[in-house]
């Protein structure tokens, strides 16, 4: 059975765009066998915050000190989020672009898993990723297009780039991304766009 770890970015539920390709995807990939979903909403989900114990965890780890309780506790709320991406076989990410980047809720996930013997190693010549066996899959909603209001991709894409980099550096080679813009435009354009969209999710899965 394909284990798959969905993470939803948006808050907007059913009403978002991200999500609802991402669900075409899954819905596509269990016509063609059984899917195991681990769902991961970053705006339900109760995530640590990383201040505190949690950052003072990280640093005690780092210097081989000894954790007291309430870091011993938060980091195992940590390590709990790492296992959830170390188990999973391919992971799906259904994100909005905010200002240009992701959701801050996104953020905080990414700051708390990418931790040394969570998710990467230092390995003999440097940083290791943990997550080899694993594929990606980015789903990334826009309210324009690039190119609309002279905005480049080259110089304002924090969203996609900036995932699949992370990624990459947790190790996963194979990371597809695919896009839904023009969200805002009214409901000729973005209904046009959900459409194509789907249809882009369900051959991907195919």
């Amino acid at each position: 059975m394909k284990r798959l770890l969905y993470i939803q970015a948006s808050p907007r539920g059913e009403r978002s765009a991200s999500t609802h390709v991402a669900h075409a995807y899954i819905d596509a990939l269990r016509k063609k066998g059984p899917v195991e979903v681990d769902n991961l909403d970053v705006w339900k989900d109760d995530l640590p915050s990383f201040d505190g114990d949690a950052l003072d965890a990280k640093y005690a780890g780092l210097s081989g000190q000894p954790l007291t309780e309430a870091q011993k506790n938060v980091w195992k709320a940590i390590e709990a989020l790492g296992q959830r991406f170390r188990d999973a076989d391919e992971i799906v990410i259904s994100v909005p672009m905010w200002n240009f980047g992701v959701p801050y809720r996104l953020k905080q996930l990414v700051d708390l898993v990418t931790q040394k013997d969570v998710t990467f190693l230092f390995g003999e010549s440097g940083f290791d990723g943990m997550l080899k066996k694993q594929s990606a899959l980015l789903v990334c909603a826009r309210g324009l297009a690039y190119g609309d209001g002279g905005l480049s991709e080259d110089q304002f894409d924090y969203q996609r780039s900036y995932l699949t980099a992370w990624l990459n550096f947790l190790g996963i080679g194979d990371v597809r991304s695919m896009t839904v813009d023009k969200t805002l435009l009214g409901p000729g354009e973005a209904e046009a766009s959900l459409a194509k969209g789907v249809a882009e999710a369900q051959a991907l899965a195919a």
